[in-house]
């Protein structure tokens, strides 16, 4: 449990824990960062690029409708190791466009900031800095709920000034490109603060890779993004898909975030006994996430789509042939190919045959008395019920 504990900020409250029968205390891993951090640290690799498909664990509020449940799948992807700034960066960030773009997902928008941007902004606005985190967590709602009540929350529960929180607003509401990251060079008092800066120029960097990478169209450098995982070092990034206009869907599916991640360079550190530092960057893909929007299309658009990839149904036309049908699909199982047959002694031709329709298997083999006397298969073609012997 101590692994996970102290790394998520307000969202620790998410974690599954658990008591073996040992009584120790364990929890469920809520993520597939601290997870990777732990290992780097524990065998002392300083460089390692991978990606890790596995389930998660979050004590939430499950809503199916919207692909948000309490396990589910994670990809993610992380870079390791000391390397140039923004060079590995903008290959995550590559590598999330290069994703939703083939998934064919429709229009998305990555939103990238960085918390040093944050902090300085933070501190320019008079917050003391034991209430950089909790505002964090505030200003990362400000994409569900409206800024008056962002607002409200830091006044009434984070105990922000209404000024400090009046100056925050001017400039998390932001968002843009490069011109927004010069303007902000040039602001006299972001320009002055030295994580600001610092951070500022590595946003510059960035978009100057991404525009090589030919992407920053669906890039938005944007202030109020701010991941709620006290992790973070530097950049940070979430995909959101953009709802289509002319969805003939009663309600539009507002799915929100498929993707985020970000630079955490501290991590690997608090769990190495020296606590040497390796610094990393990474992005998680939310796959259940995009498997609802997957199937909430295909509902709308009435597609059938084949849940198996089997390429032959071996089938009988009479009674008493299952010994044949076993022989055949054996053959073809140890041919490699992907063979299925119901699991019934005596089927009806045509209900092998509208088995076939219903799962999409293309072809059917069809083996009866005849076909068994002259030693040849009958190939069916389900789609065009055009047959050949063979």
């Amino acid at each position: 449990q101590e692994t996970l504990m102290g790394k998520y900020g307000e969202d620790t409250k998410l974690i599954y824990e658990l008591q073996d029968q040992g009584g120790e205390l364990l929890a469920l891993r809520y993520d597939l960062t601290v997870p990777f951090a732990r290992y780097l640290a524990m065998n002392k690799v300083t460089n390692m690029k991978r990606y890790h498909v596995a389930k998660v664990y979050r004590r939430d509020n499950p809503a199916t409708t919207r692909g948000r449940y309490r396990e589910f799948y994670q990809c993610d992807f992380d870079i390791a190791g000391q390397f140039d700034p923004m060079i590995p960066d903008a290959e995550c960030l590559k590598i999330v466009h290069e994703i939703l773009s083939d998934l064919q997902l429709g229009d998305f928008v990555i939103k990238v900031n960085d918390r040093r941007i944050l902090n300085g902004v933070f501190a320019v606005c008079g917050v003391p800095e034991s209430k950089f985190i909790p505002a964090c967590s505030t200003v990362d709602k400000l994409d569900k709920v409206p800024w008056e009540e962002v607002r409200s929350e830091m006044v009434g529960e984070k105990g922000l000034s209404p000024e400090a929180a009046d100056r925050i607003g001017e400039y998390v509401q932001l968002h843009g490109g490069l011109d927004l990251i010069e303007r902000l060079l040039q602001d006299p008092q972001l320009s002055q603060n030295k994580l600001a800066k610092e951070g500022l120029e590595d946003m510059k960097l960035l978009f100057e890779y991404l525009t090589l990478f030919g992407i920053t169209g669906k890039i938005s450098f944007d202030l109020s993004l701010a991941r709620g995982l006290d992790y973070y070092t530097g950049v940070i990034f979430e995909a959101v898909l953009l709802q289509q206009e002319n969805e003939h869907v009663e309600e539009p599916v507002s799915v929100g975030s498929v993707a985020g991640g970000g630079r955490y360079d501290g991590l690997v550190g608090m769990f190495d006994p020296k606590g040497r530092k390796v610094p990393c960057v990474g992005v998680s893909i939310g796959i259940e996430r995009i498997f609802s929007i997957l199937e909430q299309r295909l509902k709308a658009s009435g597609e059938k789509l084949r849940t198996t990839e089997t390429q032959v149904l071996v089938a009988t036309p009479q009674k008493h042939l299952l010994p044949a049908r076993l022989k055949l699909i054996s053959e073809l199982w140890d041919a490699g190919i992907k063979a299925e047959m119901l699991y019934k002694k005596d089927p009806k031709l045509l209900k092998q045959l509208q088995y076939c329709e219903d799962t999409g298997i293309p072809l059917a083999a069809i083996v009866g008395e005849q076909e068994l006397a002259d030693g040849v298969v009958k190939l069916r073609d389900v789609a065009t019920r055009e047959e050949v012997r063979m």
